[in-house]
């Protein structure tokens, strides 16, 4: 992987062919090898197998009286949650059906419905990461924020908050089951401030899903376990997102504001893949294949393990360096490369 203080991007030495030309042929692979094509039996099956695990934990939340079953309950509730994530991060990317009213259904469904959360909201920021992944000015995944992922962001922190960055590597974990409650505040700023299509849509129906979702829980448990139960699944929720999302692109590369890549090299040199497995593919919704899905967001979940070895040899093929690495060293560069941001921090005095 590329150190911190290495160039944020180098071109491939290879003036052969025109950089446009090289996605293009990887692209006409992928579709020789049907790996575009939509799996609707699939998506059908795991919509299903999603709907059958909440509505188990929810049974279960409301069949046992015991306190410490629904606590752990709520972690379930949390894990299910995330996999309901991916179900509509996959809808949001046209994964599923070919009819593209289908894909924005059920991802409005799972959204708005479900994890209350404004689809238009994530759609908006996560096209936008697609576009400029890693681009210090247009990605918002590292923009301004909790965390720091740049030296121009730590240098700008005052107060507690550039104490924060300081040490922020020690600080990544017991801040990430905030996130679930951070994208519920952000979903509800932009349907505030935007004006987007569907925007009187997702009010009606967060408020729908607001209510019944405390409503219910009060109903069943009483206000005080409620209250637990939705901090406890609200939190664990955020904690296994932001697990998975984290080590997709944060030390990576990162692309100057301004820089122009052709989209190949764009994709490839600041994504991270985490090596796959059963159990790491489950965990991670398939997301841990992070070059192969930014290469071709429509594509099948299903279909990108054998997407990865076309992709693989092909960019050994053309030089363009690709990165894989275990679970556990993704993490270690992760908080490896937050420490390194906060460095200049730590040496200068914090009052600063």
């Amino acid at each position: 992987m590329p150190s911190l203080q290495s160039p944020p991007i180098a071109e491939s030495p290879r003036p052969v062919v025109p950089a446009s030309v090289d996605y293009a042929r990887l692209k006409r692979r992928i579709q020789e090898a049907g790996l575009l094509r939509k799996q609707p039996w699939y998506y059908a099956l795991s919509i299903s197998t999603n709907m059958a695990m909440l509505v188990c934990v929810l049974l279960v939340m409301v069949a046992v009286n015991n306190p410490w079953v629904r606590v752990l309950d709520a972690v379930a509730f949390g894990w299910v949650s995330g996999q309901l994530g991916f179900q509509l991060h996959d809808a949001g990317h046209r994964q599923m059906f070919a009819h593209g009213w289908l894909n924005t259904l059920v991802g409005f469904l799972t959204a708005d419905g479900l994890l209350g959360m404004s689809y238009g909201w994530w759609t908006s920021k996560h096209n936008r990461h697609h576009a400029n992944p890693n681009n210090v000015d247009e990605d918002p995944d590292i923009g301004p924020g909790a965390i720091a992922y740049t030296p121009e962001q730590a240098r700008a922190r005052r107060g507690l908050l550039r104490m924060l960055t300081a040490y922020q590597a020690y600080f990544f974990f017991p801040l990430l089951p905030l996130l679930g409650f951070s994208m519920h505040m952000s979903g509800i700023e932009y349907l505030v401030k935007s004006r987007s299509r569907l925007r009187w849509l997702e009010i009606a129906a967060l408020c729908v899903h607001t209510a019944l979702y405390v409503g219910l829980l009060v109903f069943f448990l009483g206000p005080w376990i409620a209250l637990v139960v939705i901090v406890v699944h609200k939190a664990s929720g955020g904690f296994y997102m932001a697990t998975v999302f984290a080590p997709n692109h944060k030390g990576m590369p990162q692309v100057p504001g301004g820089t122009r890549l052709d989209f190949l090299r764009s994709q490839v040199l600041t994504a991270r893949n985490v090596r796959s497995g059963r159990a790491t593919n489950l965990w991670y919704g398939s997301l841990n294949y992070q070059i192969e899905h930014h290469l071709f967001p429509a594509m099948p979940r299903n279909h990108l393990p054998r997407a990865q070895k076309i992709v693989k040899a092909y960019c050994a093929e053309i030089g363009v360096p690709y990165y894989e690495a275990s679970v556990w060293r993704s993490y270690r560069e992760l908080l490896g490369f937050l420490h390194e941001i906060g460095r200049p921090l730590r040496t200068r005095p914090i009052a600063a």
